[in-house]
């Protein structure tokens, strides 16, 4: 088997954000792994060619993405143990490209994503981030099916 320095965890912020980070801790323990946590938030109206709006809005929208990041900071401590190096990292930017940029940057050996059960038809008529991850990435992913309540 392949040994594992760096695991890539892409989260949603859903209910199975425990789970995956469990797979990705049993990893860690076993190879001396560090995980990488990442949540990718929606790029920046300016990014995407929209006026940025007034500095208040900005002011506001900086806090909101610091409040993530802080929230996603406390999920790593909370899943993962303290014997497991771990950084969280709140990215702006198009899902899945920037979650394969992210894992070559990083030099990841591992992705670990969530995916929805749905059925064939709707996985049919719309593909989802987990699936074109999936497709696009070049190291192995571990897809961790995500019960729907």
């Amino acid at each position: 088997m392949t040994e594992l320095k760096n695991i890539l965890v892409a989260v949603d912020f859903n209910d199975a954000v425990g789970e995956l980070l469990g797979y990705a801790e049993g990893l860690a323990e076993k190879f001396g792994a560090k995980v990488w946590v990442v949540h990718v938030a929606e790029p920046d109206a300016d990014f995407v060619g929209m006026e940025p709006g007034p500095q208040y809005i900005r002011d506001f929208k900086a806090e909101d993405l610091r409040e993530v990041h802080r929230n996603l900071q406390s999920i790593c401590n909370t899943f993962l143990g303290e014997e497991i190096e771990h950084e969280a990292l709140l990215i702006q930017g198009s899902t899945v490209e920037t979650v394969l940029e992210e894992a070559q940057k990083l030099k990841s050996d591992l992705l670990i994503v969530g995916t929805h059960k749905y059925s064939f038809l709707h996985n049919l008529l719309q593909e989802r981030v987990s699936l074109k991850l999936l497709k696009k990435a070049s190291i192995p992913v571990l897809t961790v099916p995500i019960e729907e309540d």
